[in-house]
């Protein structure tokens, strides 16, 4: 059986979509993006039918935030933009989709073959 598609989200990226607060507590906003991509998991995206495996990455203060059924949170050693990229690098042969608007890791796993999509897939 093919593996599911790897659907990897730029926590920072999403999270800065949304004026919502986020900013007093980068953490608890990581882990509401992290609680609304569940159902993803399951039910896939637009153009994109589940299951899905969904990676969320951190960074910075939000390092803590912990991994839920459906959500794998992978917490970045540096910087998360160069740990999505290493991610799509480590497979070359699945189908990747990553959630950003970051134009620069726009560029950068698009150059690996990965699919990208705005913040706006999985914010409510």
């Amino acid at each position: 059986m093919d593996a599911p598609p790897l659907v990897i989200v730029d926590a920072a990226n999403v999270v800065g979509s949304v004026p919502d607060g986020w900013w007093r507590d980068r953490r608890g906003a990581a882990e509401r993006v992290r609680d609304q991509l569940v159902p993803y998991a399951a039910e896939g995206l637009p153009g994109v039918p589940g299951p899905l495996e969904l990676v969320l990455v951190v960074e910075g203060s939000a390092r803590g935030v912990t991994s839920v059924p459906g959500v794998r949170v992978d917490a970045a050693p540096g910087s998360g933009d160069d740990r999505i990229v290493e991610l799509v690098g480590e497979h070359p042969d699945r189908s990747r989709l990553v959630v950003t608007a970051d134009r620069e890791l726009r560029r950068r796993v698009g150059e690996l073959g990965a699919d990208v999509t705005g913040p706006r897939t999985v914010r409510p």
